[in-house]
């Protein structure tokens, strides 16, 4: 094909865009929107045909700092002014140091720690199962049903849920174990997964042969539970009991989101790996693992890193992220907004009866929608929902194993006006969907 054959630039409408996508990418990469971002600023979007949105999604608690926060734009350009590319592995660079360093000081415990960068999360997970396996020298891992690690290969056999993520797609690698995710509105107690844990030590793999045990501290596509305290306490003290390493997935949980810098800093829980991404590096793709220096020098020279992991971009943006975080005191606008959402949303329960449950931690909070005097799932009504709202002109994102939940992730930094439009949005998406 010749540029002359290319679509002709002035017809750029949401219509022709979607033609053309649907011509030109695979089916496989599921797109909610059917609107075409044109430009974005804190938390609202504008399409190319210049209709606004909120934005209570902020790309997956990615722009926790907002879309195009002033301070990690300056530093991107900055960095975009002295370099952009080495490989880290091949030219270092300072601002890769400083910001391990940074991370090693603020993620949950005193002991010495060591990171290291990759580009995105799924990233992340691979290397942490590496490090755990390198570190131990045992090779099963175990996950948690409803838990998403990530869609490469390693991160599809640790994810809990099929649809759409594993279906058609295995084998999934082996030695990798599911125990129930607590979760008291579906009926599952904490005991009820440490009897699964302790069923599966005498049924299906000795914990001699564990590398690791990896959690999110609030499930993210699974639904937004978030783990009990008793089971954080309980698997930190199997872990140590059978020398197993406790991972910690933050990858959508970290930066702010639950009204601490971390999720693990609500637990009083010390991880011994930690994964980050998303919200690290404010719209640029970075991830990290973190962990016990130890553990984090147990593989070779040259079996950790990637071409771009660690781009100068990303960590330029990761610091201003860091300084946007503490100088403007994001945890605590979180936990604020978090407050005002819960207590909204329960203001809401009288008139919306498919509202089953309001949770969450911080600005992390969703509402789990079944059908009126059942427990089955609704995914319908929350696709109703969903739509009316975006229709009005806000963007939400939906979760669960049933894609019954939906979940609220604005920026942290929206501005207070903006943010009472779009729960007015929300309210009566909800009433509207309920009444119809």
């Amino acid at each position: 094909m010749s540029a002359n054959d290319l679509p002709a630039n002035d017809r750029i409408d949401n219509a022709s865009l979607e033609q053309r996508k649907q011509a030109a990418t695979p089916r496989g990469v599921g797109v909610l929107a059917r609107f075409y971002v044109a430009r974005a600023e804190n938390a609202e979007m504008w399409d190319v045909e210049g209709n606004r949105y909120i934005d209570f999604g902020s790309g997956i608690a990615v722009v926790n700092t907002g879309h195009r926060h002033p301070r990690v734009i300056a530093a991107a350009k900055q960095q975009l002014d002295a370099f952009t590319h080495t490989a880290y592995q091949v030219v270092p660079y300072e601002p890769y140091v400083r910001l391990a360093e940074r991370l090693n000081a603020i993620t949950p415990g005193a002991h010495a720690k060591k990171t290291t960068f990759f580009s995105a999360g799924a990233e992340a997970i691979e290397n942490a199962i590496k490090i755990a396996r390198g570190a131990t020298g045992r090779s099963a891992i175990i996950a948690f049903s409803g838990a998403f690690h990530g869609r490469t290969v390693m991160c599809l056999g640790l994810t809990g849920k099929v649809v759409p993520y594993k279906a058609g797609l295995g084998p999934f690698p082996s030695d990798i174990y599911h125990v129930p995710f607590p979760i008291e509105l579906h009926g599952v107690a904490v005991e009820d997964t440490l009897r699964s844990l302790d069923f599966l030590f005498k049924a299906d793999v000795d914990p001699a042969r564990v590398a690791a045990i990896i959690i999110e501290p609030v499930q993210g596509e699974g639904g937004f539970y978030v783990a009990p305290p008793p089971l954080m306490r309980a698997l930190r003290e199997i872990c140590d009991r059978h020398g197993i390493l406790l991972i910690a997935d933050e990858i959508q949980t970290g930066f702010a989101r639950t009204g601490k810098m971390f999720a693990m800093d609500h637990y009083g829980v010390i991880p011994d790996i930690m994964t980050m991404a998303k919200g690290l590096a404010g719209g640029f793709p970075l991830s990290a693992v973190t962990g016990r220096a130890e553990v984090m020098d147990a593989p070779v020279p040259g079996s950790l890193g990637g071409t771009f992991a660690g781009s100068p971009m990303s960590v330029a943006a990761a610091h201003a992220v860091l300084d946007v975080i503490e100088d403007e005191k994001l945890c605590e606008r979180a936990a604020r907004l978090g407050v005002t959402l819960r207590e909204r949303l329960d203001t809401v329960r009288s008139k919306v009866p498919q509202i089953a449950e309001v949770r969450g931690l911080g600005a992390m909070v969703s509402i789990e929608l079944q059908q009126p005097g059942t427990r089955a799932p609704d995914p319908d009504f929350t696709r109703r929902v969903q739509q009316r709202a975006m229709e009005q002109g806000l963007l939400i994102l939906t979760c669960g194993v049933y894609a019954n939940v939906i979940r609220l992730l604005m920026p942290l930094t929206i501005p207070e006006p903006l943010f009472a439009q779009g729960l007015d949005i929300l309210e009566g998406s909800l009433v509207q969907a309920a009444q119809s």
